[in-house]
């Protein structure tokens, strides 16, 4: 079983799911992937104890604050390789960012491979079901493109510009990149 709420936020109506005990997902209006780990089995009840602590995160992130990750009880679903994506993400500071590449080569390493997939590592940061509290915002291209964010680029500048980055530096993608 599933429970969803929703809140507002600058970014839009925004919906957070739990187990219960912990946040399994947050989604923005719109977003690619919406609610893709869930399944049928939910209900609405919005005065989890989880639900609170999010929405305290979230209230705090957006005033400017620099909330820690490790504040929530975060069980985020999907296989292996994914959560452990999902764990460098967790690792990058506010206000700085990462690429799909650098991903790759912690994932090449923590894994005693050679190489890995930036294509891959892209897949795995797409489908992370906790936008914002798992910053899959701070992912970018190697060539300084703003590519594959699941929420919207124009939220993930949003995202960026509120942790301090300097997005000028930065290029809008073309079409068929998770525009």
């Amino acid at each position: 079983m599933f429970y969803l709420t929703t809140c507002s936020s600058p970014l839009g109506r925004i919906t957070l799911a739990s187990d219960g005990a912990h946040l399994v997902g947050l989604w923005i209006k719109g977003q690619k992937y919406f609610g893709a780990s869930l399944d049928d089995n939910v209900a609405e009840k919005p005065d989890l104890p989880v639900f609170s602590r999010a929405r305290k995160w979230l209230d705090a992130y957006f005033a400017g604050e620099k909330p820690p990750v490790s504040g929530l009880p975060l069980a985020p679903h999907g296989g292996r390789f994914r959560k452990a994506v999902w764990d460098i993400l967790c690792d990058i500071p506010y206000g700085e960012y990462m690429t799909y590449g650098e991903i790759a080569r912690k994932m090449a390493s923590r894994m005693n491979k050679k190489s890995m997939s930036s294509q891959a590592v892209g897949g795995a940061v797409g489908h992370n079901p906790i936008s914002i509290i798992i910053p899959c915002h701070r992912v970018v291209g190697s060539n300084g493109s703003l590519t594959g964010y699941a929420g919207g680029i124009s939220k993930k500048i949003r995202l960026l510009e509120l942790e301090g980055v300097d997005t000028s530096r930065f290029s809008v993608p073309a079409k068929g990149t998770a525009l």
